[in-house]
């Protein structure tokens, strides 16, 4: 076959997104609309799979930043009824209101193949060291249905919108999993992450000493439910644990805050724990889980090791990608966050939080191996702090490169909510969910007289707080 039909035979094919996340249906809308046919792969049995898991609690962020624009041009010819934009959904919400009306529309719902996990992707009959005439074979994604079966789907471009919730970091020191982790995990000791603490999942905290381990959003919302339970229950403890030992920084922006439900659930933990409410451990780095009739797990100290006896520990560490199935690509990945190589700079939660990142697209996305994208959370590595409106920018942008119209996919544009914090060590999503107390109907109306989102320029390295500088 002539280069000249390969190219031709590549360009015929469809688009794979991996991942069926609002922003994996959103990179589907914005592909259609430039003519391009997705071919869309979730694992999950349905869309927003992910989602499910803590449909139980509300994000943050209002309904204004959570709906796509692609998207919502698709739905709107359906008779399809907006949410109110300045409320804040809850988990189950953005699936049942949008994500499934979403995934309903004919075009997404032909090209839409649940139970189906990506294994790997590569490039037809080519590995990773072959070079010659590499960007003109098509990319081969290898596909497992729930029986069992692999199939092999052969794409012009693929987009890994898969995200990271699969993959938790591990409880101890140096990135690496504590002594007896996965004996207390296979236990049952350890928990998911963001469990229904008052709700499906409330006998099995009841009355018990519940650790929580970390220092993000998802650890904060956690720990104002189990408060909240332990007002109601007698015998519940609550206990938390964090590697830091400023203890400021653990609670966010406060007033300053954007988004006043992110702002208002630091004040309401700092609340709790000044009350006596939660029995707050600093400057712990997690070195043992011993089990038994209990789990007894052991930290290091300033002062010295602290072995705390508990019933169950909820990790709140964060997540990180899964790079595996993309081992024969061709990738650019920033050594510190996994994430591509130009926008690591920029997210690095050492120096950055939600509001501190500039608008990017498929320039900055863009990898060695061409037609490859990773967008969405999996695109920030293990950097926590991404917002769905970031996710939304970046496929519109690679849906635009894809077209061949380079001039949108480099005319980026993203309004984003300040954070009020300059740096951030809050570990999970932005858009990670907040207490069922904030998500009233008042709290969710205060939104409307927060302070307005802020327009963010495009800064240099230096300016995030590492040498060098970016290049377009």
């Amino acid at each position: 076959m002539t280069e000249q039909h390969m190219t031709e035979r590549r360009n015929d094919l469809p688009v794979a997104v991996i991942g069926a996340g609002p922003v994996g249906l959103a990179t589907a809308a914005h592909l259609i609309e430039r003519g391009l046919t997705p071919l869309i792969f979730e694992k999950g049995d349905d869309v927003g799979a992910a989602i499910r898991q803590w449909g139980h609690i509300r994000l943050f962020s209002p309904w204004r930043h959570n709906i796509d624009p692609a998207s919502r041009r698709l739905l709107e010819p359906t008779g399809w009824v907006e949410p109110r934009l300045t409320s804040l959904p809850y988990g189950h919400e953005l699936v049942e209101q949008y994500l499934e009306p979403l995934a309903a529309i004919t075009a997404i719902k032909t090209v839409l193949h649940t139970s189906s996990t990506v294994t790997a992707v590569s490039r037809m009959g080519m590995d990773k060291t072959h070079s010659i005439g590499r960007d003109e074979r098509p990319f081969l994604v290898r596909v497992r249905t729930a029986d069992g079966a692999a199939t092999d789907h052969l794409v012009r471009a693929v987009i890994d919108t898969s995200g990271t919730w699969s993959q938790p970091n591990p409880l101890g020191q140096a990135g690496l999993p504590a002594p007896g982790e996965a004996e207390a995990a296979a236990a049952g000791f350890i928990t998911g992450p963001l469990p229904d603490v008052t709700g499906a999942d409330r006998a099995r905290f009841a009355g018990r000493h519940v650790l929580v381990i970390g220092a993000g959003h998802s650890a904060a919302n956690t720990l104002l439910a189990l408060g909240q339970l332990a007002k109601n229950e007698p015998g519940t403890r609550v206990s938390w644990a964090v590697r830091g030992a400023d203890t400021s920084r653990l609670y966010g922006g406060g007033d300053l805050d954007g988004l006043p439900a992110r702002g208002q659930l630091g004040a309401r933990l700092r609340q709790l724990v000044e009350d006596g409410h939660i029995e707050l451990y600093t400057s712990f780095t997690t070195t043992a889980f011993t089990t038994g009739d209990s789990l007894l797990v052991t930290g290091d100290t300033p002062n010295g090791p602290v072995t705390l006896n508990v019933d169950l520990l909820i990790p709140a560490t964060g997540f990180r990608p899964d790079l595996g199935i993309l081992r024969e690509l061709r990738l650019d990945l920033d050594p510190a966050v996994e994430a591509p190589r130009e926008l690591g700079p920029m997210i690095d939660p050492e120096f950055h939080s939600c509001g501190t990142v500039p608008a990017h697209g498929a320039k900055v996305l863009a990898h060695p191996e061409k037609g490859f994208y990773l967008a969405g959370m999996k695109s920030y590595g293990r950097a926590p702090t991404f917002l769905l409106a970031t996710g939304y920018e970046q496929v519109r942008s690679i849906a635009a490169a894809l077209a061949g119209d380079e001039k949108a996919a480099d005319a980026v544009h993203l309004e984003l909510p300040e954070t009020g914090v300059c740096t951030t060590d809050l570990g999970g999503s932005c858009d990670a969910p907040t207490a069922t107390a904030v998500g009233s109907e008042d709290a969710a109306d205060s939104c409307c007289a927060a302070p307005g989102p802020v327009l963010i320029g495009f800064p240099t390295g230096l300016a995030h707080g590492r040498s060098g500088t970016l290049t377009d």
